[in-house]
């Protein structure tokens, strides 16, 4: 494999290969589809290589369905079909589930609210009782009681991914100024907890019965299934489910804006201010889609990117910064955001910007860059179907918003076919000289480092007071049960334990103590490689602690031979993608790529092991934002109980900390001391 001993100063290591095979013909999931007399579509795919099945229902609704005065519905009713149905028990749906050995979830977007389940093949019948129970019989279950439950549930929710952490209300602001009151996309996907505190019992009904019904879902079964007993199982349990009121798709609702609006925030938890700055576009299936979706890549994704050099390089404003298309069902926007550090001026970010967009006109792009770009974008699209769950998400995506499964394919070809002249079409209709709306979000009594121009936007934040437990109210509605072909509090019993078909892996045992395993799999046309060398931050210097990782970051800089801009090029331009990372006992290489560009990527694998440039600039960098990001995360309060909890786990010993050390720790490590951990 490599040429070289990988030395880190360990006493060994391994690496696993993963190869995915595929002829060379045109992209293709095969799959069954038809559709039951109630207007369910069924997608049936067979995936033998592992013995679990994946389940995911994609209903078409979404915060877009709501009205104004009536919002966060569709949210509300993704918590509510997990509580309980009328022959499944409270909070029974996650532990029937977990004690099948298998996963579940669910979310909700702007869109659509999709439901989830891998389990063994055997839990399948369970799987399909559940889902049937809750798409035919949930509405009995559906009392005053059940409905204020929820109600304390999403507030709770709201408190901890919005009101109370950093940048929390940055999209509510964002998307109150870019589309018009009325407008589906006004409003959050959590909704304002106002209008669920007012909404009825019989409003929540008729939200549920209008779009919850079987002919506005999509249903795929993924994995080690045999198609005729599906079927069976399908008709047993979904036949007899009441078809819901007849809906059409929505139509676009695109927006221009007569003016750039400028807004900001003071944030309770920020630590650094962020600039966002979103152009209206268009909508998902807009024939310039596929275009914004490139240029968000050339504008924002790498080290050649102009947005990436004026801003983090140049002036110096910023760690990083990300760039995308945004668009959705029925409008999108395009989006550059950047998070500065602690005393980045927003009114700079906002010039550098524009100085980038100026270097995109003048400076152009290369075919090269895009065919590079294209590459990269046929990996990731490659690795998001790779399990049984990943083509069911997207086998019902794809025929619920584009009509067809089969668009998954078209979708591709249309990234892959754009040119040059689709990606400058596109920058000129609709970033080039265009109206914006830009949000400022500063630390909280840091005013003065908001974008030159912008106004206070009022955002009501929650007040921070001890819960009180309060007792539900009983009553509401009289509900009658809803009458079933058979009993169906009957639980379905599983079957025998599937045997586990692990794939042969093969061994190769080679020089320094370096073991090589490999496994194959023929369905998709990639191959992924690790390796893992033992040590990581276990073998750093207790005062010192970070120093693997800056090793692993700066490595990933460039080589001898290569810039830190040329060796990203390269690995772009295989599609391939190699990341490089500390863990706390473990210095891990992960490596995804095309099978057609195995051979050049390991060559890049190989010199980035053994020829690292030591770049003193990117290393400076690699300290600032090291530093800025854990200041970042000390205002998160995920990162804080961690800290708390390994720092009670471990005591003091060096497993207690952050692979990413302490700011100080950071700030004090050399381009010596990096060298000398290798």
């Amino acid at each position: 494999m490599f040429k070289k001993t990988i030395m880190f100063g360990i006493i060994s290591a391994f690496v696993f290969i993963s190869c995915n095979e595929r002829p060379s013909t045109p992209f293709k999931i095969d799959y069954e589809k038809y559709e039951l007399d109630n207007g369910l579509t069924v997608i049936l795919h067979e995936d033998k290589s592992d013995p679990i099945v994946g389940v995911a229902i994609q209903y078409h609704v979404g915060s877009n369905r709501e009205t104004p005065g009536r919002t966060g519905f569709a949210h509300l009713f993704e918590h509510m079909l997990f509580q309980e149905s009328q022959h499944v028990g409270q909070d029974q749906f996650f532990k029937k589930i977990q004690n099948a050995g298998g996963t579940l979830n669910g979310g909700t977007n702007t869109d659509g609210t999709v439901y989830y389940e891998v389990v063994p093949k055997n839990a399948l019948e369970t799987v399909l009782w559940l889902e049937s129970d809750r798409m035919g019989w949930l509405l009995s279950t559906v009392t005053q009681a059940a409905f204020e439950n929820q109600q304390e549930v999403v507030q709770n929710e709201k408190r901890q991914r919005v009101d109370n952490r950093p940048y929390g209300h940055s999209n509510y602001v964002m998307i109150k100024n870019m589309y018009p009151e009325g407008h589906p996309y006004n409003w959050t996907t959590i909704g304002e907890l106002e209008d669920l505190q007012n909404a009825t019992l019989q409003d929540v009904r008729d939200f549920y019965e209008k779009w919850y019904g079987p002919n506005n879902a999509t249903m795929v079964i993924a994995g080690d299934i045999k198609k005729g007993e599906v079927k069976k199982l399908v008709e047993k349990y979904f036949d007899e489910i009441k078809r819901g009121p007849d809906q059409s798709n929505p139509e676009p609702q695109l927006v221009t804006l007569s003016e750039t609006k400028k807004v900001y925030h003071e944030d309770n938890f920020a630590r650094s201010p962020r600039l966002t700055m979103d152009f209206p576009s268009v909508d998902q299936r807009h024939f310039d889609a596929p275009a914004l979706e490139l240029l968000g890549q050339l504008l924002g994704d790498g080290k050649k990117a102009p947005l990436y050099k004026v801003i983090v390089e140049e002036k110096k404003l910023a760690p990083s910064l990300y760039a995308y298309s945004g668009t959705r069902e029925i409008a999108g926007t395009f989006n550059v955001t950047v998070t500065g550090f602690p005393t980045t001026n927003l009114t700079d970010v906002e010039q550098a910007v524009h100085e980038a967009f100026a270097r995109f006109e003048s400076d152009g792009f290369t075919a090269e860059d895009l065919d590079r770009l294209k590459a990269k974008y046929e990996t990731s699209f490659y690795q998001g179907i790779s399990s049984v769950l990943g083509k069911g998400f997207q086998l019902a995506y794809y025929n619920e918003y584009y009509g067809s499964p089969d668009a998954i394919a078209t979708e591709l070809q249309n990234v892959l076919d754009v040119n040059m002249s689709d990606v400058k079409r596109v920058y000129e209709k609709y970033i080039k000289g265009q109206h914006y709306v830009l949000t400022s979000f500063v630390p909280k009594g840091q005013a003065d480092l908001v974008a030159e121009g912008s106004r206070l936007f009022p955002v009501k934040e929650e007040k921070i007071v001890q819960n009180v437990q309060k007792e539900a109210s009983e009553g509401g509605m009289d509900i009658a049960q809803i009458p079933s072909s058979f009993d169906r509090s009957v639980e379905p019993g599983d079957g025998p334990q599937p045997r586990l078909n692990i794939p042969r892996i093969w061994k190769q045992e080679m020089d320094k103590g370096v073991n090589l395993y490999g496994a194959k799999h023929d369905e998709l046309p990639l191959i992924s490689l690790g390796i893992n060398i033992k040590g990581g931050m276990l073998l750093d210097d207790p005062k010192q602690v970070g120093v693997a990782n800056l090793v692993t970051d700066i490595m990933m800089q460039g080589t001898a031979n290569k810039t830190p801009v040329e060796l990203e090029e390269a690995i772009d331009a295989l599609g391939s993608s190699i990341n490089m990372f500390t863990s706390k006992q473990s210095i891990n290489i992960e490596v995804s790529t095309l099978k057609r560009n195995l051979e050049p990527t390991l060559d890049l694998v190989e010199e980035i092991l053994f020829e690292p440039r030591w770049d003193a600039n990117e290393f400076e960098r690699i300290k600032r934002e090291t530093a800025e990001g854990i200041k970042r995360r000390a205002a998160i309060p995920s990162t804080i109980a961690s800290n708390v909890f390994n720092k009670l786990n471990y005591g003091d010993h060096i497993l207690a900390n952050s692979t990413l050390g302490t700011v100080a720790s950071v700030e004090s490590i050399e381009l010596a001391d990096v060298k000398s951990y290798v």
